[in-house]
């Protein structure tokens, strides 16, 4: 079954995660992703983290279905190959240093004579403009410059991240949110081909709620709360009596009543103080109390089938054994078999979001460094004898 992006080509140049993130969801819905990478070495996710045979598990979920070309982008040649690559291209998508695209003979100026319907995304820590544009900028810069870090950790310890990289991930996404509009725009003829200019830290701000006005208008300055959710009560973690957690959310009007009539508070529940929400956030230390004294006699099994009959939101928090062994991510296929050298069978997640009619799928997992390299110049036009005069060039793999 071909995606609802079947059609549409897109090349990656970017390395490690947010150009490749952002490269792997339209490869992952049908459009013929090529990445082109360094020869010799390769993108550097390629040894990243945990390994398998020396290629890291992480590269063959971040690189599936994508091809690999290897092309030196600093030779002639090379640069030829991806000029060539980028005037059939409906997306080109590259997080290097503002400036570096062009230096290399592949700015926009260049790709947008070449391809005027071509759709440039540019990830990049500051963005391509503003006085820090030429600033190194990775993931964890970002987060704390948009905001995240400053209200992530308890009231009395330091500024902590997210034990992932969301910054660049929140980056990618923002990046395919951006070029899917701009291909609407050039696919309707709407108009042509432009630049997405998604920066790391602006992709964290975005999701920073009010924070601004708030600032703004009343002084106030957000900052960090532990497992509560500022401004929302009660919607926090508590603890069970078999030393686990469990995230409650009982912060709409009904649902704290009936949230009040199980933890055995039915004082609270009929509080006409405690009927909305700036009331309860007011006493939001007393209702924290409450619920904590009910969930620290029970076991997590006992709060979660007391909290579902009262359909008042909860759930414990997972760990990677959790999710891999849960039959809600195993029945909406979010945990695929994948099939990795040496006829090893290992697990990696699903595809996200779920489309009725046209899903998205796994044809294979990350390739090995320029293992495409002959079938996309072949597609090209190139003949076996140019391709063999490009690699004794070293311009390709």
């Amino acid at each position: 079954m071909d995606g609802p992006l079947s059609g549409i080509r897109v090349v990656e140049l970017g390395t490690l995660i947010a150009a490749p993130f952002a490269a792997r969801l339209f490869a992952e819905f049908g459009a013929e992703v090529i990445k082109i990478e360094q020869p010799g070495s390769g993108d550097p996710l390629r040894t990243w983290r945990k390994l398998h045979q020396g290629t890291s598990l992480w590269w063959y979920l971040q690189s599936r279905n994508k091809k690999s070309i290897a092309i030196d982008l600093k030779s002639p040649d090379g640069r030829d190959v991806a000029l060539r690559l980028a005037a059939q291209a409906d997306v080109v998508i590259e997080n290097f240093k503002p400036g570096s695209l062009e230096k290399l003979g592949l700015g926009w100026d260049v790709l947008s004579k070449l391809n005027p319907d071509l759709t440039l995304v540019r990830i990049s820590g500051y963005g391509q403009t503003g006085p820090y544009r030429d600033r190194s900028g990775f993931g964890a810069i970002g987060e704390a410059m948009g905001g995240l870090r400053f209200t992530t950790g308890d009231p009395d310890s330091p500024p902590a991240r997210v034990g992932i990289s969301i910054g660049d991930s929140l980056a990618s996404l923002h990046g395919v949110i951006g070029a899917l509009m701009s291909l609407l725009r050039v696919k309707t003829g709407q108009g042509r081909g432009q630049v997405v200019d998604v920066s790391l830290y602006e992709s964290v701000f975005n999701l920073m709620e009010s924070l601004v006005p708030e600032y703004d208008l009343m002084g106030h300055v957000r900052t960090r709360t532990g497992g509560a959710l500022p401004g929302i009560s009660p919607s926090n973690t508590y603890p069970s009596s078999d030393g686990r957690h469990v995230v409650i959310a009982g912060n709409s009007d009904a649902i704290f009543k009936r949230l009040m009539q199980v933890v055995g508070r039915p004082d609270l529940a009929d509080d006409p103080a405690l009927a909305s929400n700036d009331g309860r956030v007011r006493s939001n230390a007393l209702l924290d109390a409450a619920i904590a004294a009910w969930t620290s006699e029970r076991t997590m099994d006992e709060i979660l089938a007391r909290l579902d009959a009262a359909d008042v939101p909860a759930g414990r928090i997972y760990s990677v054994a959790d999710i891999v062994d849960d039959p809600h991510y195993a029945a909406r296929d979010m945990i695929l078999p994948t099939e990795l050298p040496g006829d090893v069978t290992v697990k990696m997640p699903g595809i996200a979001p779920k489309l009725s009619d046209t899903p998205g799928a796994v044809r294979w997992s990350g390739p090995t460094l320029g293992q495409h390299t002959d079938e996309v110049l072949t597609a090209l036009g190139l003949q076996p004898a140019d391709i063999a005069q490009l690699r004794r060039s070293g311009a390709v793999q």
